[in-house]
């Protein structure tokens, strides 16, 4: 039988106590099921969602093995390697592990492009536990001599999907060859189609497979409503709608493209709406400036696009717009449950052109549930909204839209008398 709660499982005294400053008591599926058998030295294959406390799943356990086998660490060497696809995920990665390893004398560092090579050069120059990597800068490090992978004992590749996506297999192919054989690996993806399970394959020994189904509900303090309309009248609608905004209020604007959140960022910075786009082809400072000015509200809307927007963690958000519908249902349940947090309510509107309505029938579909209609606008097109109400049954009725609810085996390796030489760093990363 899986654990149920964080105290049942055997970690250390000092991860427990940062959990328990954290409130944190309940394990998600992917926590009970991964945790154990990580902590027993098994390899992982994970098919789950963002959201679903994957990061908690390996980091727990692995921060649980440093801390009882403490090592010497050999200069540019790191224990343990993560690999994320995005700069925000790294960073994200980064924070939990500062959370969950707050009493730890554990030290971590985060390698990543869009910003100068310097300082991460500097903190891997006497080695770390763990680091936490996008590929291109980490290749870039290792062909430089800055970064030596040959003492890697645990080895996590996260969000291999969008890895892939995003044209990293090569990439990820060039850092696998470079590791020890002898590995505990972790492998987190959220579809596991052909290509990710050869991957899997080439990098996984005898692993435990653990699938989580996707979230099929939406967030119960999020109020939804679909706008059927013309592509062209979409930014006026918009304008619309953000102006009805209090004071304040923040919202968050989903683009499909970089190219189209830039010129959605310039027309509403012209129709007098303070806005800033984030996506890939910005600089890291670049972001976090972004994002401390929205968080402050000087800034009070962000248009971005799904990848960007991953680590962007902002409670105070009243509203999001979609303004073009992601062609992946799960990442609508993504996007809306950026706002309606902490028992507050929170409002999601959704767009949708003609070109659009494939993409609103598998979100509904998802959801289970029909979005309900927002016609109290001047571009709203009525043929559109009855020819997707008519397709989703014979009668041709809409549904009343129901309240949404919260979701050859090698030895194991605990590596309990390597030692190495070389010296700790006085202070956290």
């Amino acid at each position: 039988m899986n654990p149920t709660s964080f105290e049942a499982l055997q970690l250390s005294a000092p991860i427990q106590r940062a959990l328990r400053e954290r409130n944190y008591q309940s394990l998600t599926p992917i926590q009970a099921q991964a945790i154990p058998p990580l902590l027993e030295g098994r390899d992982l294959l994970g098919c789950a969602q963002t959201g679903t406390g994957k990061t908690a799943a390996f980091s727990l356990p692995i921060l649980n093995v440093l801390y009882e086998d403490p090592q010497n660490i050999r200069a540019r060497t790191a224990r343990v390697l993560v690999l994320t696809p995005t700069r925000e995920l790294a960073s994200q990665v980064g924070e939990s592990l500062r959370t969950y390893g707050k009493h730890l004398d554990i030290y971590h560092a985060l390698v990543y492009g869009g910003v100068g090579q310097g300082p991460q050069v500097s903190a891997m120059r006497r080695g770390v536990d763990i680091l936490v990597a996008c590929p291109g800068r980490l290749l870039d490090l290792v062909e430089q001599g800055h970064i030596d992978l040959s003492d890697v004992e645990f080895f996590v590749l996260d969000e291999v999907d969008r890895m892939l996506d995003m044209g990293f297999q090569r990439d990820v192919t060039r850092i696998v060859d470079l590791l020890p054989q002898e590995r505990q690996s972790l492998f987190f993806s959220a579809t596991l189609a052909k290509p990710i399970v050869n991957l899997a394959r080439t990098i996984l020994c005898d692993p435990v497979t653990i699938t989580i189904e996707p979230e099929k509900t939406t967030a119960e303090d999020v109020q939804q409503e679909i706008c059927f309309i013309e592509r062209a009248d979409k930014r006026s609608l918009l304008v619309q709608r953000l102006k009805a905004q209090g004071d304040g209020e923040l919202a968050i604007v989903f683009s499909r493209t970089k190219h189209g959140s830039d010129k959605l960022a310039r027309h509403l910075n012209k129709a007098g709406i303070k806005a800033e786009a984030i996506h890939g082809n910005r600089s890291q400072a670049q972001r976090d400036r972004t994002l401390n000015r929205f968080r402050k509200g000087s800034v009070p809307v962000l248009v971005a696009t799904d990848v960007a927007a991953r680590g962007v963690d902002v409670k105070d958000v009243t509203l999001v717009v979609n303004f073009d519908l992601p062609n992946e249902p799960e990442a609508y349940i993504h996007r809306i449950g950026r706002t309606g947090r902490a028992g507050a309510m929170g409002n999601a509107v959704s767009f949708c052109s003609p070109e659009e309505r494939e993409f609103l029938r598998d979100i509904e579909k998802l959801i289970q549930q029909t979005i309900p209609v927002s016609d109290d606008h001047a571009w709203h097109l009525p043929v559109l909204a009855e020819r997707h109400a008519s397709g989703r049954g014979a009668s041709g009725n809409r549904r009343v839209a129901k309240k949404s609810v919260r979701g050859n085996r090698r030895p194991q390796r605990r590596y309990r008398n390597r030692r190495r030489g070389g010296s700790r760093r006085p202070a956290k990363a």
